[in-house]
């Protein structure tokens, strides 16, 4: 049955997710799980967080990038790098999240629209539009979803 992100709520919920996330760059298997958190939050696709025994870490560089989340706390971002080739701040991360989203600790999220091809239970997501949002996005939802042009003021 569809989920309508509308139905989302805000602060965002986390929950478990048995369906298979994979993450691939470069040829490489970057993350594969069936223990990822969705983050879901009014107007946004889900966030998929891997934690980090699933992630092939090897392959990830932090980076000086952060940001900040009235919800989730202060995030690190980390470039993917397999051989030469390379994608600036793709994943990022929550060492120290609020006491509410402790789960995120020890998990990554990435950017659908900065690595080769993310999937949930063998579909291809579509990246959320907006290079600030990394919402997955799946046939079984419905939108608008924010990031979309004309979303700004959302």
């Amino acid at each position: 049955m569809p989920e309508s992100v509308w139905d989302y709520p805000r602060p965002p919920k986390l929950e478990r997710t048995s369906k298979l996330v994979r993450v691939e760059f470069a040829g490489v298997v970057i993350a594969e799980t069936r223990n990822a958190l969705r983050l879901l939050e009014t107007s946004h696709p889900p966030t998929y967080y891997i934690p980090k025994q699933d992630v092939k870490t090897e392959y990830l560089v932090l980076t000086t990038q952060s940001t900040f989340c009235e919800f989730k706390g202060r995030a690190t971002y980390w470039t993917i790098k397999v051989d030469e080739s390379k994608s600036e701040n793709a994943a990022w991360s929550y060492p120290n999240p609020p006491k509410e989203y402790e789960a995120l600790k020890a998990c990554f999220a990435f950017y659908a629209s900065r690595v080769d091809a993310c999937f949930v239970e063998g579909e291809r997501a579509r990246a959320q539009k907006g290079d600030f949002y990394g919402g997955w996005i799946t046939s079984d939802l419905i939108g608008p979803f924010k990031g979309e042009h004309g979303t700004e003021g959302w």
